[in-house]
């Protein structure tokens, strides 16, 4: 009878299509953008994106809940298979007539219900989907935390460039102001033209301090993000370095399955493959549920008598329980798993579309800030020649003082704007790596 129900357990009542929303990807051999952050070639940003793929706190948590997962899926991998039970008792009893006696038993109870209609086995698939859904979570965790590791660090250098460039701005200014000050002593000009080049040297030394503070607070950033206290990472990123910039150009010709590579959509195609078996379950639920039990073991009075093979006790049994009314409990979880279902298809489209978006957006930002970028570095050249000719000219008594102010205003400007364009730049890269899948395989 065992053999016979065990040959039907492959059939599974009101199995649905998952077309190719649940086909599993064919394995790409290398991801071409795998540890992309290497890319911009700086030692250092590869160095805090390790260390922030191992320590930081999102991803440990994540890792736990993925061994959770795992943990969830090898118990109900368990309940396919039968359970055994090793079992012994020793009783001692008396009465006021009879003399006390000894009882001693030793056995095995083993049971096993069988997966006719393979709910359990639906149980164990989704159990196992969601195990992998976890897995892309936690992929989806790396990439985010690698970008933004990245972008934290290129904000960093973006901010150090422009405190480099506001004090050597200040230094001209405090020139001007010097010279300034010595024409007027000597009556070429007046007080006037003084105050209004301390007013530019002050404006300019404001910047300072709001720059520094920025440079700071992004450091404690990186720290936190790296698993370390605020503090931690304040020598290594003290001394100002360039932008770090991509080497190559990316291609902007991406194949449609580059986007199946993004974690969250792994992910969430995995969430509809676990709701669709748990339909199938709550479907096996309605039918009958078979089980087989039995149990062998010796009796005896005394404890040496357990191994002379006398006083064995053995029983085996068969049940069947068939559901005859519930109150439409089965079939209501069945329509509960459905819409379940319904949910996790929505949000895959979700994902996809969201995915999408994300992969244009990058490419239109990158493109955009590539062709600003260009734009400014000739508006900070161009601002950098008019600068020198108005010193010469002003101090030559060609021009006058509004002149030079203008100008001065102008290249801290522009070159301030460059610094930023630049830093833009890069993250536009982070960003379409992340958008791509950020190497997640």
């Amino acid at each position: 009878m065992a053999l016979a129900l065990t040959a039907c357990s492959s059939w599974s009542p009101g199995t649905q299509n998952t077309e190719a929303m649940a086909e599993p990807p064919a394995a790409a051999a290398v991801n071409p953008m795998a540890l992309w952050w290497q890319r911009f070639n700086d030692p250092l940003l590869s160095t805090l994106v390790s260390a922030a793929l191992q320590a930081n706190t999102s991803v440990r948590s994540a890792q736990a809940a993925l061994q959770q997962a795992r943990a969830v899926r090898d118990l109900n991998s368990a309940g396919l298979l039968p359970t055994v039970f090793a079992t012994g008792s020793a009783q001692r009893s008396r009465s006021d007539a009879v003399d006390a006696s000894n009882s001693w038993q030793v056995g095995l109870d083993a049971s096993w219900e069988l997966d006719v209609f393979g709910g359990k086995r639906n149980t164990l698939n989704a159990a196992e989907a969601d195990a992998q859904a976890l897995q892309a979570t936690l992929g989806d965790v790396l990439v985010s935390v690698a970008a933004e590791v990245a972008l934290a660090y290129v904000q960093l250098r973006g901010l150090q460039a422009q405190l480099m460039i506001s004090g050597n701005n200040l230094k001209s200014q405090q020139e001007t102001l010097q010279i300034t000050d010595w024409r007027a002593q000597a009556g070429l000009t007046t007080s006037l033209e003084v105050e209004q080049a301390r007013t530019a040297s002050e404006q300019t030394s404001a910047l300072l301090p709001v720059l520094q503070a920025s440079i700071a607070k992004t450091s404690h950033s990186l720290a936190v993000l790296t698993g370390q206290t605020p503090q931690a990472l304040q020598l290594q990123l003290k001394e100002p370095l360039a932008i770090p910039q991509v080497a190559e150009s990316l291609a902007l010709d991406i194949p449609a399955e580059t986007l199946r590579q993004r974690p969250d959509v792994r992910a969430a195609e995995l969430r509809v493959q676990a709701a669709l078996e748990r339909v199938s379950a709550a479907d096996a639920a309605r039918y009958p549920a078979f089980s087989i039990g039995g149990s062998v073991g010796l009796n005896a009075l005394t404890l040496g008598a357990l191994g002379s093979g006398t006083g064995l006790v053995s029983a085996l049994l068969g049940s069947v329980s068939v559901p005859l009314f519930d109150g439409g409990a089965a079939k209501s979880q069945v329509l509960a798993q459905e819409a379940a279902l319904e949910q996790a298809r929505a949000g895959y489209q979700s994902v996809v579309l969201n995915g999408l978006k994300d992969v244009e957006d990058a490419l239109v930002a990158l493109s955009g800030d590539r062709e600003r970028l260009t734009h400014l570095q000739s508006a900070a050249v161009a601002a950098g020649n008019a600068d020198l000719l108005a010193q010469y000219r002003y101090r030559s008594g060609l021009i006058d003082f509004q002149t030079v102010l203008q100008t001065q205003r102008t290249l801290l400007v522009t070159q301030d704007s460059v610094a930023s364009a630049t830093a833009d730049v890069s993250a536009d890269h982070v960003r379409l790596y992340k958008a791509l899948g950020g190497g997640w395989n």
